[in-house]
């Protein structure tokens, strides 16, 4: 009787449980079973390890065989168990030495030709290896670069079995051969899933897809939301922009991410692992150091948005733009029910996801951005432009986008139509991205120096209690905010947003801590009632 074992990883949305893969040889009829909770794509191993063994030079053990999978009331899917499969068998039939593998996590599919495939979600699994302190990895070549990510783990990029099987061996590594017809490496299909592209809204925008760079300095006037976007880019705030087509609403947010500072380390992997897993990280740039900007459909179903599927959830467009930017163009014509479900990650900056195949905890802490027109026509705030909805479809459509959702929205901001001089340039062009990004890494930077010690990063983050207890205004700063309690125009909950919006202001102007003008920046951004304040967060 023959035994070995080898590592694999089992991904339960975007975390990783190490899977012991073990294989028993026993005298009798020829037989290949594969226990411990496979789904089809894995119970079809069975066949593509048989053929990958065959074709790379070894002999197939014409035995009894049963491959176990441990713990077996883990749910495994996907076909990146193959290659510890493949060693486990050989390791039994004594083929490898099974103190070799014994310890070794392996990753990746095996072709009939014995290539080693790469599949999504190298990097979360990595991570999970390394929390549960193994320290050598095999992974497919081309997704080496993403596993090297992790400290502390030695990674084995192979491109067949063939050649695993001599470094395993100490026997001289063969030379596989690469494919130079200019055609695209169909060894990097299994990374991307169809459909996921720039075109979708589900990658990170860093520009047209031409080497342009999207600037802040195309958009032509609005003075106001320009500081709006200032401000939620600096402090991490909900923001909605609602104004007549043609404004500039999607101009404005298209740019956001640009604004934002880069991701640190932390916040890199963390996206870089959700990108992985979705199948959306493109070839050849393993870690994500820029915001994300996802910008889904109004057509977009709840699960979609928050993740889900068949089997095991999936990360949604929420988890996608995981520290950047979720951008909902046209909100009102979003579902109620979609929208809705937005309420928990918005507070949380997490997702629960709950199917009977098992429940999954998704980042989710990202900056929303809507974008909507006053009417289904869009000209009911223009005068003269002759709308012709009835109040009664005025309050319908604006209903829809409902209370308790715009009440974790920071800053409500009208757009109004450019006019001509600022279209046609007469006004002069604003500041570009460049200016306003280093504006809002200052403010970052002493909005952290701040809150060194605790758990949040940014002012978005502050909890109600310590705005109210540690973190104090200066005094009578918040009169004009009491006020607007008392008169119902704020909630409780609108109260600690705008104290929040006040002190990213405070940052901005690199004040020690807001004064009655920053509260009043804050409430004319969160009510849209002029307070008498200077138009830039900066000048005073």
């Amino acid at each position: 009787m023959g035994f070995a074992r080898a590592c694999s990883v089992a991904l339960i949305g975007v975390e990783g449980v190490v899977v012991e893969v073990q294989a028993d040889l026993e005298p009798g009829v020829a037989a290949f079973t594969l226990v411990g909770l496979p789904d089809k794509s894995l119970i079809e191993s069975r066949d593509r390890v048989r053929a990958a063994v065959v074709n790379s030079g070894a002999e197939w053990p014409q035995k009894k065989l049963t491959v176990g999978l441990s713990p077996a009331s883990v749910p495994k899917s996907g076909s990146g168990f193959d290659l510890a499969v493949a060693c486990a068998v050989l390791g039994a039939a004594e083929r490898i030495d099974p103190a070799a593998i014994a310890d070794v996590v392996m990753i990746g599919e095996l072709g009939l030709d014995g290539r080693v495939r790469p599949v999504r979600g190298v990097l979360p699994a990595v991570l999970a290896a390394a929390e549960a302190g193994y320290e050598q990895v095999v992974v497919p070549e081309q997704t080496a670069g993403e596993a090297a990510l992790v400290p502390g783990v030695s990674v084995l990029g192979v491109r067949s079995l063939r050649q695993l099987i001599a470094v395993l061996c100490d026997e001289p590594v063969p030379e596989e051969p690469v494919d130079g017809q200019g055609r695209p490496d169909a060894m990097l299909a299994g990374l991307m899933i169809p459909g996921t592209g720039l075109g979708t809204g589900l990658a990170p925008a860093t520009g047209r897809g031409d080497g342009h760079r999207l600037d802040l300095a195309d958009v032509a006037g609005q003075p106001r939301p320009r500081q709006a976007l200032e401000v939620a880019a600096a402090g991490g705030h909900h923001l909605l922009f609602s104004g007549p087509p043609g404004a500039g609403k999607t101009m404005l947010a298209e740019r956001l991410s640009s604004v934002l500072p880069p991701l640190t380390r932390r916040e890199s992997l963390e996206v870089t692992a959700v990108h992985s897993v979705a199948g959306i990280l493109p070839p050849g740039e393993p870690l994500v150091s820029r915001a994300p900007y996802c910008a889904p459909h109004h057509s977009a179903t709840m699960q979609s948005l928050v993740g889900g599927g068949n089997g095991m959830p999936r990360p949604g467009a929420v988890s996608l733009a995981h520290r950047g930017v979720l951008f909902l163009d046209e909100a009102p014509e979003f579902s109620g029910k979609a929208l809705d479900a937005l309420r928990q990650p918005l507070e949380s900056g997490h997702v629960v996801v709950a199917r009977s195949a098992g429940v999954v905890r998704l980042p989710a802490r990202f900056l929303m951005v809507l974008a909507a027109n006053p009417c289904p026509c869009g000209r009911h705030s223009l005068t003269g432009a002759g709308c012709e909805c009835p109040p009664s479809v005025v309050r319908r459509y604006q209903a829809r986008l409902s209370g308790p959702l715009l009440d974790r929205v920071d800053l409500r901001v009208e757009v109004e139509p450019v006019d001509r001089a600022d279209l046609l340039g007469q006004g002069g062009r604003g500041e570009s991205t460049a200016v306003v990004a280093a504006r809002v890494r200052d403010a970052r930077a002493r909005a952290a120096e701040r809150l060194a010690g605790t758990p949040w990063t940014t002012n978005s983050e502050v909890s109600g209690h310590e705005l109210r207890t540690r973190l104090l205004v200066a005094p009578g700063a918040l009169a004009a905010a009491e006020r607007d309690l008392e008169r119902g125009i704020l909630t409780a909950r609108g109260l600690d947003r705008v104290l929040r919006v006040a002190w990213t202001v405070a940052d901005l102007r690199g004040a020690d801590r807001p004064d009655a003008s920053d509260v009043a920046v804050a409430l004319e951004l969160r009510t849209g009632i002029q307070r008498g304040v200077p138009m830039g967060v900066g000048e005073r």
